[in-house]
């Protein structure tokens, strides 16, 4: 016979939807949800969006960076940026000059679309944080910071340039 001694709660909760895991679940189906919808517009799903937009920031990044930050495994990020590449919004070399890593970088129809599709995001953004003071939005996301990093966190592309 199994032991059902309850387990205590991490915070004072009446049921499931009180969790803040449920919470943060809740708001990330909604956003990619709102994210999905729009980005059909641009033709580009939220990974390739994703990817667009560290390539913007980081031009040179590899499949396991994009991996990294756009929180995919490297085999669905490869299949990502053969879609873009099918699509000639990025390019990468046949072959590595130093390595295995094969640089990425945006063309100019992918910063054409990027730059469409980013309004739209950027609208949805704006949407999911109107009724978060803006005194208290700086907090939220440090919060959100420390929630990831307590669990380990998924490491995040860091702002230097690697051009390979």
């Amino acid at each position: 016979m199994e032991d059902r001694t309850p387990v205590p709660l991490p915070h004072p909760a009446q049921n499931v939807t009180e969790h803040v895991g449920y919470r943060l679940k809740r708001a990330s189906a909604a956003l990619r949800t709102a994210m999905d919808t729009a980005l059909r517009e641009h033709e580009l799903t939220v990974p390739q969006y994703s990817c667009l937009e560290l390539l913007d920031r980081q031009p040179g990044l590899s499949n396991a960076d994009l991996a990294r930050g756009t929180f995919v495994t490297r085999q669905s990020a490869n299949v990502v940026l053969r879609g873009l590449e099918d699509a000639g919004l990025v390019t990468r070399p046949t072959s590595a000059e130093h390595g295995r890593a094969l640089p990425v970088h945006l063309t100019p129809a992918g910063r054409d679309r990027l730059h469409a599709a980013r309004s739209a995001v950027y609208t949805i953004e704006e949407r999911m944080i109107t009724h978060v003071p803006a005194d208290r939005l700086t907090a939220l996301l440090t919060d959100l910071d420390a929630m990831a990093d307590a669990l380990g966190g998924t490491a995040e592309v860091k702002d230097t340039p690697k051009d390979r």
